[in-house]
């Protein structure tokens, strides 16, 4: 064999070798070696949790943003209302009520109503009281003397300890306006203080006498009925109190007084 015979064949053998040491892409897949794409894949996997988790929070401070910024931080607690029979334990009505709506739908004088967005996210729904049509008598006629509301009630939400009466029940307290109640503006209304008498609790009494005497609440014998309150006709009647938005006797929840 000549020189270059010899060359050629080593330059054969080593160029041999080499193909035979480098991997191919089967034994690389199969001996566990990543490719460039399997390497592409995982890092994205890695981060796809991170990604979520930060869309979430973006999602949810953008919630909260238009929250506050419709106003709602300020309904977050919750406003004291005047509450059914057997609904004066606030915490526990709150709590145990499960905004079925039984209470609106038994009650005969239509006085239970829903608790609106206004008086707090935490009782929105849970069963108050409006006087504007109607009072609360305990369904005297209708069942007794025993509240429908409480009776259809399934949590107990409202609930009245063993022989309660009307008369020995308190709701709440009438409140009177002297700045919007025409009878001080000597007009001889006295709307409020025959509703109290029809209702059979005599707690409005008139004072200063003469052709235009002027109502007044006797705390003691007051309930909270809402007889007084059904009755006034301060925001139909040529009321004076500019801007008024409620009538002039009122019954108020006892915390607020």
């Amino acid at each position: 064999m000549s020189e270059d015979e010899r060359v050629a064949s080593a330059r054969s053998a080593a160029a041999g070798e080499r193909e035979s040491a480098r991997p191919s892409k089967g034994a690389g897949a199969d001996a566990g070696a990543p490719s460039a794409r399997d390497g592409k894949v995982k890092a994205k996997r890695a981060k796809e949790p991170m990604g979520v988790s930060r869309r979430s929070l973006l999602i949810g401070a953008g919630g909260t943003a238009a929250l506050l910024g419709l106003g709602a931080l300020r309904y977050a607690g919750h406003n004291p209302l005047v509450r059914p029979p057997g609904g004066q334990d606030e915490s526990h009505l709150v709590s145990a009520c499960v905004r079925c709506e039984r209470c609106y739908e038994a009650c005969p004088r239509r006085v239970v109503v829903p608790a609106h967005i206004e008086d707090g996210l935490l009782g929105m729904r849970t069963p108050a009281l409006d006087f504007s049509s109607g009072w609360c008598d305990f369904c005297t006629g209708e069942n007794g003397g025993v509240p429908l509301c409480v009776e259809v009630c399934p949590t107990e939400a409202l609930r009245l300890p063993e022989g309660a009466t009307a008369e020995g029940t308190v709701l709440g307290l009438a409140v009177i306006d002297e700045q919007q109640c025409l009878a001080f503006r000597d007009t001889g209304c006295r709307y409020c203080y025959d509703a109290c008498v029809n209702a059979g609790y005599d707690a409005i009494e008139l004072s200063d006498g003469g052709a235009n005497p002027h109502p007044r609440v006797i705390a003691d014998k007051c309930v909270g009925c809402g007889a007084c309150e059904s009755v006034c006709v301060s925001l139909t009647t040529g009321s004076i109190a500019s801007g008024a938005t409620e009538r002039a006797i009122v019954v108020r929840p006892l915390e607020t007084l």
